[in-house]
């Protein structure tokens, strides 16, 4: 018997993560993420499942989080990270099972790890406690003075991240850890940070991601040095952001993304000499990079596979390294979680709000039909058996005719979620995506409401407006100094479409976070469509956000087209904040506190700013110790909290919302479509 989706749902989903297959074997390792309700936090373990479809074996069974499995050379080991003792550490298990131990012992938090490919070792990045008064200078073997007084000096920029805080105090780097003693060694030291890193097949040389030292380092190259740390050479010169590397087979190539510019989110294919640091781009203006992580070469090392972020839907493709020719070797109306491949099968999660997280397998080789369906595959896990449980969702893609901001139309596309054989006019929730260099995402565990709020007999759209990413670069970065200008205007003609196709009873409310949290604050300063609205963790004072943001000096130039000046002025009439005191809808600020992405002050000005311009009901959430991701990865009492309070304020004030006649609705466009 089924029941409706409910918020407490969130409680009984497990999401597949960390996948990793062993090499030489059709067998993969994943951390399977839980919520530990009792202690309102989560737990990670260990599985591993044949691609076989055997049965799978669990391997950890916690307490705390392990994550990031990775098998050694021969298959016969797991090396993982594990909480569970404390801080991150590495530990060991065998392929079979039995007690996992730890490896080593480091002062600080290990975020990485990479086996070295005659499994003697492994190369890890871990934290190295530093004094923020010596401003990247090297304390010579001297550990950092502790005092009763601990002052956070900001001597650089960032100085500060989002679920991390203060920065300043440590540097990530390289160790060489034996993986039979547990001994280990530093490998590089500097002023900076490493981030990625991948070990060469011969594995005389590491390829590292690093930030830069001095007085900017956000901005990150692609260095390579040999295996014990010595001969440091920096690859790459002209980039502003570099992401994993992955060698060649042959050693002689490393793959990374990343992009030029500072502040660019679409991060593209490169391939780097790497004798000579000779960079070339891969297919730069046809291909986003889904997951960064998910680069791999084949055998031959002839091409590239990776999942493809294509028109809002994910693809598994493959990419000739010398012809740049692109082949789709998985696709469908739908996204991916993790991935990864043998040398016979394809892994990967799949995200879809008709579904739940768990592991697919599908043979190499089989390409698309032209279809863009999945084709054959087989589901391994079996993980959320309550999903069954619960009435399907019917996801349609739609297309829309909307203003292009040009003085022209274009066609765009969104998702529609509703209950199964919905037929008559519903409410309806337009949900926006944050970036606005992304796309909706589908995942389940951001987006608990969206079930929620169809098995309410409401409808929901996640539209893709002109910025989003995974559509080219051309409608991506138009939006560019026209942030609510040229997008808005796109969500109300989409919501005109569905009204006059019968979908939307006229009775409307809009959500949306991060940058979804800017244009739904934008929106009800400049439009009457909607009833209520839902702002969560906001740009709401660009002005203000450039300062206070951990990312925010850099990105927000290259929001404004002002790059590498702020346009102080355009910013101002950009931001909610010069236009929400117009605004009569309902709306709800919800903000995780310790957010520095944007930070509380953004939503804090736009609430007193409504609050203090007449009667309009307004309302303030602020969540301790939640960051920037308190939707979706937030305190599981946090998430439901956030969910339940988003379906009550937009039922309390849609639903009663008396909409006029379709040929009476009056929607404002916003002022002039530039403002330069």
């Amino acid at each position: 018997m089924t029941q409706p989706f409910s918020v407490e749902d969130l409680y009984l989903h497990q999401k597949v993560q960390d996948l990793h297959c062993a090499p030489g074997l059709e067998l993969a390792a994943c951390a399977v993420s839980s919520v530990d309700r009792e202690n309102d936090s989560y737990i990670s373990c260990i599985w591993t499942f044949a691609l076989d479809g055997s049965a799978p074996l669990q391997l950890t069974r916690g307490p705390g989080r392990d994550e990031s499995p990775r098998w050694s050379p021969d298959g016969t080991r797991l090396a993982f990270l594990s909480n569970r003792g404390g801080s991150p550490q590495v530990h060991l298990i065998r392929r079979e099972g039995g007690e996992a131990w730890q490896l080593g012992g480091f002062p600080q938090s290990v975020s990485n790890l990479r086996w070295a490919p005659d499994g003697k070792s492994l190369v890890v990045a871990a934290a190295v406690k530093t004094d923020p008064d010596l401003r990247g200078a090297r304390a010579n073997g001297k550990p950092p003075e502790t005092r009763k007084c601990m002052p956070e000096v900001a001597w650089r920029l960032p100085y500060k991240e989002d679920g991390v805080g203060y920065l300043l105090q440590r540097e990530f780097h390289l160790f060489r850890l034996d993986a039979a003693s547990g001994r280990h060694t530093q490998l590089t030291d500097g002023a900076f940070d490493v981030l990625a890193f991948d070990v060469s097949p011969d594995g005389k040389h590491i390829a590292f991601s690093r930030t830069r030292e001095g007085r900017f380092a956000h901005c990150n190259d692609l260095w390579v040095c040999d295996a014990d740390g010595r001969n440091a050479r920096r690859l790459t010169h002209e980039h502003a952001i570099v992401m994993q590397p992955c060698w060649s087979p042959d050693g002689r190539h490393i793959a990374f993304t990343g992009a030029r510019e500072e502040g660019d989110a679409e991060p593209r294919l490169w391939i780097a000499e790497a004798a000579s640091g000779k960079v070339r781009g891969l297919c730069e203006d046809t291909v986003d990079v889904a997951d960064p992580g998910s680069v791999q070469w084949t055998s031959d090392g002839s091409c590239l596979v990776f999942t493809r972020a294509h028109r809002g839907r994910h693809q598994i493709v493959a990419l000739d390294v010398a012809r740049e020719s692109l082949r789709v070797l998985a696709g469908g109306d739908r996204q991916l979680g993790v991935f990864g491949c043998t040398e016979r099968h394809f892994v990967y999660s799949v995200d879809h709000p008709s579904l739940p997280s768990e592991l697919w397998t599908r043979p190499r080789g089989e390409e698309e039909s032209g279809t863009g369906e999945p084709g054959r595959e087989r589901q391994l896990s079996r993980l959320n058996p309550w999903w069954h449980d619960r009435p399907g969702i019917e996801v349609r893609a739609m297309e829309f005719e909307v203003p292009d901001g040009l003085g022209g139309t274009e066609h765009i596309e969104g998702w529609l979620l509703r209950a199964p054989g919905s037929t008559q006019p519903q409410p309806l929730l337009n949900d926006v995506h944050g970036g606005p260099a992304s796309y909706a995402l589908l995942d389940f565990d951001t987006n608990v409401f969206w079930q929620v709020l169809c098995a309410r007999g409401w409808a929901v759209l996640a539209l893709n407006a002109v910025g989003s990413a995974s559509y080219g670069r051309e409608f991506c970065r138009r939006l560019a100094g026209h942030w609510g200008r040229h997008d808005l205007p796109q969500h109300l003609a989409a919501l005109r479409q569905l009204r006059a196709d019968g979908v939307s009873d006229g009775r409307v409310a809009i959500s949306g976070k991060s940058y979804g949290g800017y244009l739904s604050g934008f929106a009800t300063g400049n439009s009457d469509a909607f009833a209520a609205a839902v702002v969560m963790a906001p740009v709401g004072n660009i002005e203000t956000h450039y300062g206070t943001s951990d990312g925010g000096y850099y990105a927000d130039p290259f929001y404004m087209a002002s790059s590498p000046v702020f346009d102080r002025k355009l910013a101002a009439r950009l931001s909610p904040l010069q236009h929400i005191e117009k605004s009569a809808t309902p709306t709800l600020f919800m903000q995780g506190k310790e957010d520095e992405r944007c930070p509380k002050c953004q939503s804090e000005e736009l609430f007193v700013s409504l609050a203090r311009a007449g009667d309009t009901p307004a309302e303030l959430v602020l969540y301790p110790g939640e960051t920037h991701g308190f939707l979706g990865s937030g305190a599981p009492s946090c998430r439901e909290d956030a969910a339940k309070r988003i379906i009550e304020w937009v039922v309390r004030y849609t639903e009663p919302f008396d909409a006029p006649p379709l040929d009476e609705e009056r929607a404002q466009e916003p002022e002039g479509e530039s403002l330069r």
